[in-house]
């Protein structure tokens, strides 16, 4: 059978795939700056006779065309940058580059398409079709990887009629996979904040302006916008992690900086929430003498899986796991340019589950010791090997 003939190579493979996600994680880079990854990647390509052309700088995309006759195309997608994160590992393969890590797992993710490509290259007399395979560049930095290479053709000659992706999730153990359909992931947008009074000393408040009172009220009455200005039947986040006012502890500044992001799941909600957010900022600090400028910059679209190709991927997915193995994920703030994607096609992205509390591997995205269980590098790659088989349809089960 085709999952078992899959799950064998699969699991050839595994070391190898190892191998490749720890060469990657040792030498991460920065987004837009993936010049030894992009190379690498080529190499393997190379290696494995799969054509390939550059895209986005760093991109890449490749071409695997099965022997049989068929016009279905299929795209898979992996994101290879990393985070500005120090490394706080014990792991051989920690990272080289100093305060740059791959923190979010796109090592992963990048050797997992590497290992599904050598599945599908060795199976290539047995289904007909072909694989868009796509290696992005930059999807944690706006404008997104996914938005380039869109507008540089990654979705046309040929034109695939679906797109599938996935992403570590170490709260979800080895083994497992959720997926969601429909509107999965939030779109998010940087709020950049300054409110400019006038500075003094703090023993004669009321010789100066404060901003940064002015800004407290800023923020806590900015949370009004969630709480009782959106419809509560839409997700919505608005957070605030960069908050800077240089005084001292009887020196009042003259301005204080934020930056925040704003999260949502409704466009139309989406752009009138800027509105208020600014008009909010900006009268609040008027009222009490001071100026607010501040600066929105639209980032990512809202994830949307398209259901019935979503219900594809669950069912494929429920025979090469195990039913069991196949939960129903939440819907999730985060925010990921794949979004990009669902936007213009049809679309599908899933969490691979990584993590496991036996090795002690729960460490989350974005933090310095975030690891996976690499178990997961035998299911990654084979599960996506068969979901692209299934898709194009020429492949017997």
């Amino acid at each position: 059978m085709l999952i078992d003939e899959i799950k064998n190579l699969a699991t050839e493979i595994h070391s190898n795939t190892i191998a490749t996600r720890r060469h990657l994680h040792a030498h991460p880079e920065l987004s837009f700056q993936e010049y030894q990854t992009s190379a690498f990647i080529k190499a393997r390509l190379d290696e494995l006779n799969i054509p390939w052309q550059p895209m986005a700088n760093t991109g890449i995309v490749a071409l695997i065309k099965g022997d049989k006759p068929s016009d279905q195309i299929i795209a898979l997608r992996a994101d290879m940058d990393a985070l500005p994160i120090k490394e706080a590992s014990t792991v051989d393969y920690i990272s080289t580059n100093e305060n740059v890590m791959h923190a979010c797992g796109h090592d992963a993710h990048t050797a997992s398409l590497l290992g599904t490509a050598a599945i599908l290259q060795t199976l290539k007399s047995k289904f007909g079709g072909t694989i868009k395979l796509i290696f992005q560049p930059a999807e944690e930095k706006l404008p997104g990887g996914a938005s380039i290479m869109i507008k540089e053709g990654v979705l046309k000659n040929p034109q695939p009629s679906a797109i599938i992706g996935q992403h570590v999730f170490p709260q979800l153990e080895a083994g497992k996979i959720a997926i969601r359909g429909g509107k999965f992931m939030a779109s998010m947008d940087e709020i950049f904040v300054t409110v400019r009074g006038k500075g003094g000393h703090g023993a004669q408040p009321h010789q100066n302006i404060d901003p940064v009172i002015i800004t407290a009220n800023i923020l806590v009455a900015l949370q009004q916008l969630v709480s009782r200005m959106s419809n509560p039947t839409i997700p919505t986040v608005l957070s605030f992690g960069k908050v800077i006012a240089n005084g001292a502890i009887n020196v009042i500044p003259n301005e204080v900086y934020m930056e925040g992001t704003f999260r949502t799941m409704n466009e139309s909600w989406r752009s009138e929430a800027h509105t208020r957010i600014k008009k909010m900022a900006q009268t609040i600090a008027e009222s009490m003498g001071a100026t607010c400028d501040i600066n929105i910059v639209r980032g990512y679209p809202f994830l949307v899986n398209e259901e019935k190709l979503t219900e594809q991927v669950r069912s494929f997915a429920e025979a090469y796991l195990g039913k069991e193995h196949v939960l129903e994920a939440d819907k999730w703030m985060a925010a990921e340019d794949f979004a990009a994607y669902s936007q213009v096609t049809d679309a599908c992205f899933f969490l691979l589950g990584a993590g496991n509390k036996e090795k002690q591997i729960t460490s989350s995205l974005h933090t310095p010791t975030f690891n996976i269980d690499e178990d997961a590098l035998a299911i990654s790659t084979g599960l996506m090997a068969y979901i692209a088989l299934r898709l194009l349809g020429t492949a017997k089960e």
